[in-house]
């Protein structure tokens, strides 16, 4: 997640830096220049940190699918718990 932050935010600065050398510069020019570097770099995003994005949503569905395991092992366990606990009082 950090590579591809860093990434995409220095696509954005590439950017910035064209559009300022191709001539959006001074004060008045600065809303699109931020606007114009914004849009460009979410599109070169888009395209070039393609397999960065699908890398880590990979990790994200590993993950939760470990964690919805581990949820259903312990309710399992509760489970056996409790019919343990239920049999051991029929005996009493």
């Amino acid at each position: 997640m950090l590579r591809y932050t860093l990434l995409r935010t220095l696509v954005f600065f590439g950017c910035l830096m064209v559009f300022w050398l191709v001539g959006l510069r001074g004060r008045d020019n600065l809303i699109p220049l931020v606007l114009a570097a914004a849009l460009s770099s979410m599109i070169i995003s888009f395209f070039a940190l393609r397999p960065f994005r699908q890398k880590y949503s990979e990790e994200i569905a590993e993950k939760l699918q470990h964690r919805a395991e581990r949820k259903q092992h312990v309710h399992s366990d509760e489970a056996v718990e409790d019919a343990e606990d239920t049999a051991a009082d029929a005996f009493r």
